[in-house]
């Protein structure tokens, strides 16, 4: 009976001491979902419309859709290629950099490292940052961009353009000119490009230095 009581006893404590010593286990916190992806795809190749018009193609090894961003966004951030087409799905111009973002809600195309651009007209475009606004129409930076086309070759540190590269400004530049370019005001070439200074902004940057091509 004794040996009986002691046991029960013996147990009595070990409970207590187990309850005073337990450990509370939690899982931990849950963060804010801002960095969750709705959609993340590999290798896409695929046709991008908007109201029924077909806009370009987009080829990237990762594709991811983050709504959950402030704000929302389209990440490509292994590297992007897009096909850019008219209203008649005809190709006007090839552009392809190491990273992209698109804004979907602004509409707004951010390409950073190694921006290439080649239109139908053969121009072709080279930056490490370039914004396209598909809601105005354009495209812009503010960082070192060169241009070369067939009769001109332009280099500086402000460029803007329609979407098709076919109207440009380049402001703080230098480059090689045809000697047409110098007749009448604004430059102009056989692919009714225009390379024009904006007076506007002229005060704030060097006027352009035209320099000989080595290459011709």
């Amino acid at each position: 009976m004794r040996k009986s009581l002691l046991i029960i006893f013996i147990a009595l404590v070990g409970v207590i001491t187990s309850c005073q010593e337990s450990v509370e286990h939690t899982a931990p916190a849950i963060h804010d979902r801002d960095s969750v992806a709705v959609m993340t795809s590999y290798g896409v190749n695929t046709l991008v419309s908007d109201s029924g018009v077909i806009k370009y193609r987009i080829v990237t090894e990762r594709w991811e859709v983050n709504q959950n961003r402030h704000p929302s966004r389209w990440i490509f951030d292994k590297g992007l290629f897009l096909e850019q087409f008219d209203e008649k799905f005809h190709v006007q111009a090839y552009i392809q950099c190491d990273t992209a973002y698109y804004f979907d809600q602004q509409h707004l195309w951010e390409l950073r490292s190694r921006v290439r651009i080649l239109t139908k007209d053969g121009l072709r475009f080279a930056s490490e940052q370039l914004f396209w606004d598909e809601s105005k129409h354009e495209l812009y930076s503010y960082v070192f961009s060169r241009l070369v086309t067939p009769e001109r070759t332009l280099q500086g540190s402000y460029f803007r353009s329609d979407e098709r590269m076919t109207h440009y400004i380049v402001t703080n530049t230098k480059g090689s000119f045809q000697s047409e370019d110098f007749e009448g005001g604004a430059t102009s070439g056989s692919d009714g490009a225009q390379a024009v200074q904006d007076s506007s902004l002229l005060q704030q940057r060097s006027k352009a230095l035209p320099q000989r091509n080595v290459s011709q």
